[in-house]
This record gives C-alpha cells, structure tokens and sequence, in this order.
C-alpha cells in the first residue's frame, strides 16, 4: 500500500487492488483542539465586540457548550489578565428600587464575583441566576430544572412555580426572609446565591410554600405531585398541608419530614432527620405546633398534637411527646427539660447559634 500526497490531501492507495482509492481527511480541516481564535487587536473596530453593560462582560466567559477539552485552571494564570475592580450592582441603583430588590440584586453581585473567580462556571450561573431579571423567574426556573423528569418536563413546572410565584407576593417576602435567615444563621453559608443554588433544604422549603399556594386552591393533585418529587430529589418531604412561617432554616434538610397539620412559627431551625408526625392514634389535627424560634437538633422526633413553645431548644436525638415550655431545653428519650433561659427575647431569634 502506498500514499500520494497532493496539495490539499492525503489519499491511500491499496496496491493489491489498485483501482480502489481510500481518501482520509484533508489537511486543510480545521482542528478545534488545535485551533486559535483570531485575537481581538486584529479585528477592525466594526468587528470587535462591545461591552456596553454587565452582562455583556460576562459574555465573554460564556460557554454555551462546555466540551472535554475545556480548560480546567480554577482561575486565570496571569493576573493582569484578571476583571478590574468596577461598582457594585446595590452602589449602581438607587433610592426604593435598591431597597425593594436588595436580595436579588445581591444575589446578581455575587454570581458576578463568582464567575470571575471560576469563568467555568459562567454557564450554569448566566442560565440560574443572570439571565433572569427577577427572583421569582430565576428560583422557578432553578426548581424546575431540579425536579423535572421525562414526565414531567421543565417548561411545565416553570409554569406553575412562575405562576404563583408572581401571583403571591406574600410568598416571595417569605423566600427573602428564608435566604436572609439560611444566611445569617448557619455559619457555613457564605451568601445568598451559594443558598440559592446549593441548600436543598432551602428549595425544598420554597418548592413546599408553592406546593402549599396550590393545596388551599383546591389543587391537591398538582400539590401532591410536587412533593413526591421534592421528596424524591431533594430527600425532603413535607405534606403541602403544612403551615410554614418565615425565616426557616432546614439545615442539610435530609430526611426531614413534616406532617399535614404541623403549624410552624418565624424563624425556626431544623436539622437533618427530624420528623414532626403523628403517633398513629389520633385522626385530625395530629401534627406538632412549633413556636417562634425553635431549635430542634438532627434526628429529633416530635410526635404528636404537642405544642413547642417559643425560643425552645430540642436537643439532637430526643423524642418529643409531651409540651415543651417556652424558652426551655429538652433532651433525651422520652424528652425532659434540663434548663429554662428566661432572658430569652423573640428579637435575637436570627442571632441564635443552631449548632447543638
């Protein structure tokens, strides 16, 4: 066998059946492995892109496909490459608007800074949280993408977490309150957009008050259906029957499970494995009711029709079947009380310290 080299490409010759040609690829084809892209200071003016605006700086990250060949380097080897320090999106707008948006555009701050710490992850942060102007579009749009199936696809729940989303406003001031309580009372969250995109037990949270919109609508199967996925995908069921006030922090969130007729309070803290059920023997209102500013430690069972008084502390492992006195620590199996803070003031539940 033998090969002829012509200008533009390769061609194979089998000499046991010479009439046969094999021809391979030409040389000419351009290798996107290889291949650089022309540098900005050759384009002519009309050519070079414009950046008139924040997103658009952001654009220059962007990849909307990420292949294997992508760089992997966390960061920019050469520093003077790095973005240049530029005003913040709150210092940026002014008077009521700042002060009514200021989760949202705290948020949009903080995937900027991200991005420029990690332009891999431009993508993923322009499609959940940049490319959207509002938090209700960006939070139903993330939890459709999270609990969406082959069933059940992402332009059907956007729908419907959009749709009640800008209906309810009472719920979006509870989504703010929840982000500021996550952010300012679990000490491993960094800020609101690591919440946002990251806390389960925060989406589940949030898909639960939709969930809930729906259930007191008379939409019980829609309702029902978003908890089995919730539960599904996010290990977090909780019955859309359920009453949830505001500022709640379900940290880690796995295994927490919360019955139809649980009543809760603002600001409480839950951790992983915590069941607030029945006892099997009652029918009704069968569910705890939970207080202000309850602590209540991982693996901590509350059964029953009891009630949890405000600024109460449940220690990790404890089963709960009797009432819990406001402002007081129970621990154990079945639960006793070993201490009592009456210096305790609803106005420092958000300063409580949620680690036992």
């Amino acid at each position: 066998m033998s090969t002829l080299v012509g200008s533009s490409s390769f061609a194979t010759v089998n000499t046991k059946y010479p009439n046969k040609t094999y021809k391979t690829l030409a040389t000419c084809v351009d290798n996107s492995r290889t291949s650089q892209p022309t540098p900005s200071h050759h384009l002519s003016v009309s050519d070079q892109p414009r950046f008139d605006n924040p997103v658009s700086k952001l654009l220059k990250f962007y990849r909307p496909c990420l292949t294997d060949f992508v760089s992997q380097t966390a960061t920019n080897p050469n520093p003077e490459q790095l973005p240049q320090p530029r005003r913040t999106f709150i210092e940026d707008t002014k008077g009521e608007e700042a002060k009514k948006d200021y989760i949202w555009m705290k948020m949009r701050e903080e995937s900027y800074m991200d991005v420029e710490r990690e332009p891999i992850l431009s993508s993923y942060y322009f499609a959940s949280i940049l490319a959207h102007n509002s938090l209700e579009s960006a939070l139903a749009n993330h939890l459709a993408n999270k609990l969406s199936n082959s069933t059940l696809p992402v332009h059907t729940l956007y729908d419907i977490f959009s749709g009640v989303l800008y209906e309810d406003q009472e719920i979006l001031e509870a989504i703010k309150e929840d982000l500021k309580g996550v952010k300012e009372r679990d000490p491993a969250c960094t800020s609101y957009v690591h919440c946002f995109l990251n806390y389960k037990g925060f989406l589940a949270c949030e898909a639960h008050r939709v969930a809930h919109n729906l259930w007191l609508r008379g939409r019980e199967a829609l309702a029902l259906l978003i908890q089995n996925r919730v539960s599904e995908v996010l290990a977090v069921d909780i019955h859309p029957g359920a009453k949830i006030g505001c500022g709640i922090l379900l940290d880690h969130g796995t295994g927490v499970v919360i019955g139809e007729t649980v009543v809760m309070g603002n600001n409480v803290s839950i951790l992983h494995n915590v069941t607030l059920g029945g006892t099997g023997k009652e029918c009704g209102d069968r569910h705890p009711k939970i207080g202000d500013g309850v602590l209540i430690g991982a693996g901590t069972n509350v059964l029953g029709n009891v009630r949890i008084g405000e600024g109460a502390k449940i220690g990790a492992g404890a089963v709960v079947l009797k009432d819990v006195l406001p402002r007081t620590t129970a621990v154990g199996n079945p639960a006793r009380l070993v201490g009592r803070n009456d210096l305790f003031r609803l106005d420092t539940v958000q300063a409580l310290n949620h680690v036992i």
